[in-house]
């Protein structure tokens, strides 16, 4: 009798630990029930749209919120009792997204090289998020990858790399695409180095890599994960532009070798993050060409120049390099990230990675996995990144990316003649592309230390909140510097900026205790 009861209870918790179980189940594919996903969609779509229409015309530059408040608004949307409602809470969550970070759509957005994006990118953007095709592998991701063979043709008409030569993959960000080129030129000077390392160097011929004193900090990242050091980077001087200067490139390159150095990559500019400023590619290929070495163009920024016929000339010679970076999501104004880097010779993009995976990798290509760029890449999981720009491409084509950046370029030069006219303003260089890098100086009588005065302005202007710029510091000086990023920022707009600057500038010197005069440094 005991033993029947007992199997009687084991009998009903079972039944009752399935039904929690089938329960719980339910809940579950609720997650996804699609017409929940059309509710929040059109709640999104709604918001997004209302904030797209406002940022135009306000000046919004960032809300820099304190990182403990911002904590605690995020523990309020995670212990409100709005779980019954999720269409409540995912507007929450919604309205903090919009109100913290950078404004990047609005006029008083001027810091940094990310932009707004073209609507429709977002768009494509947003199918791809919910498509989930990772795009190193052509079955996985069939579309995407014929795609990246389509725009590596249409870019490559403004390049001019020999047709069925090049080849191009995509990489999440610049500095990703930084690293792979220089592990292939690194590769392809030295192919012992992958299996045995330094063990691999002959006495005289150490690897260095040559680079402006302007380059990006990704490539001086980059030499030091190749498994070399700061040692192995050999400085280009630069001339009064903060480009390259070619004439002394040949000694510096020659004293490299005198050390014992083998530099086997030089890297030009176009263009640098600091100012803008663009180094001789053709000048640069010649050398390359002479000294056999490897050229490389970090064109993360200024590559799109090459879109415009006003702008062009700033990279001429740029299909004799043997890489590019190229990124989309700085002046083709695409969803962060979408990097491309493009190789001369198709050969040479096969260079930097060597491993065998037979889960995802295949010995003999066929027509299906020569779209396969995973061999190439870092990345094996990586967003179909290229569909964003092939939107705008299908769209558009070429023109509107043209007007925008011919804009913005023209923008950036009457800004520069705006501040010219301003005695109290100090221009530090003759801009080439967006970027424009200036000081405040005063002529009044109060004193104040320059450096610690450009970093108190651009600290009190995010305060305020209607404009975000950012800093820069340029053979020691600290300056202020603007990124005309936006279609909607018009001249009237950094008119407005320098008057809020001026404002705030003599708001401090007045609060100054230091007496005798401005002191410039």
């Amino acid at each position: 009798m005991e033993v029947t009861v007992k199997k009687k209870e084991l009998v009903e918790n079972y039944s009752t630990a399935v039904h929690e179980l089938e329960q719980k189940l339910v809940d579950y594919k609720k997650v996804f029930d699609t017409l929940l996903f059309e509710e929040q969609s059109e709640l999104i779509l709604t918001k997004i749209e209302n904030y797209l229409t406002q940022s135009k015309s306000e000046l919004r530059g960032v809300n820099v919120q304190n990182p403990q408040d911002l904590m605690t608004e995020v523990l309020g949307v995670m212990n409100s009792q709005n779980d019954k409602n999720l269409n409540e809470k995912l507007s929450n969550i919604v309205d903090l997204y919009l109100k913290t970070g950078v404004q990047a759509n609005s006029p008083g957005y001027m810091g940094r090289q990310f932009s707004s994006v073209f609507p429709i990118a977002g768009v494509f953007d947003f199918i791809s998020s919910m498509l989930s095709q990772p795009s190193s592998f052509y079955e996985a991701a069939q579309l995407p990858s014929v795609v990246r063979t389509f725009m590596a043709k249409e870019l490559n008409k403004f390049i001019k790399y020999p047709a069925n030569e090049f080849d191009m993959v995509t990489t999440t960000g610049g500095s990703l695409a930084n690293l792979t080129a220089l592990l292939s030129a690194r590769n392809y000077y030295f192919p012992e180095f992958w299996k045995k390392g330094i063990l691999s160097i002959k006495e005289g011929e150490v690897p260095a890599i040559a680079v402006s004193e302007e380059a990006h900090y990704s490539i001086i990242r980059t030499v030091e994960m190749l498994g070399l050091s700061r040692h192995n980077i050999i400085l280009l001087p630069i001339n009064d532009k903060r480009q390259v200067d070619v004439s002394k490139v040949g000694e510096t390159l020659s004293a490299a070798k005198e050390n014992g150095f083998k530099v086997f990559c030089i890297v030009a500019n176009a263009a640098t993050t600091a100012v803008g400023a663009f180094d001789p590619i053709d000048k640069l290929a010649e050398v390359a060409e002479e000294r056999d070495c490897w050229l490389h163009v970090d064109g993360a920024h200024g590559a799109s120049f090459l879109l415009s016929q006003q702008q062009k000339e700033k990279l001429k010679g740029i299909n004799r390099a043997d890489s590019i970076t190229w990124d989309a999501h700085k002046m083709m104004f695409i969803p962060g990230t979408c990097s491309m880097l493009f190789y001369k010779d198709k050969r040479k993009s096969k260079l930097a990675f060597r491993q065998t995976a037979s889960y995802v990798f295949e010995e003999e290509e066929d027509e299906y996995t020569k779209y396969d760029g995973a061999k190439k890449n870092i990345e094996c999981t990586k967003r179909p990144m290229i569909m964003n720009l092939w939107g705008v491409w299908a769209f558009h084509g070429v023109s509107v990316f043209e007007e925008k950046i011919d804009y913005l370029y023209n923008l950036t030069q009457r800004a520069y003649q705006e501040l010219n006219k301003e005695d109290d303003f100090e221009v530090l260089h003759q801009p080439e592309a967006n970027m424009l890098c200036f000081r405040y100086i005063p002529s009044e009588e109060n004193a104040i230390q320059i450096t610690d005065f450009q970093l108190k302005i651009r600290d009190q202007l995010k305060a305020h909140g209607n404009f975000f710029i950012s800093k820069v510091s340029l053979d020691g000086k600290i300056a202020l510097r603007v990124v005309f990023m936006n279609h909607n920022t018009e001249l009237n707009h950094f008119k407005t900026l320098l008057q809020e600057i001026k404002v705030i500038g003599k708001t401090i010197i007045q609060t100054s205790s230091i007496p005798n005069g401005i002191i410039k440094t």
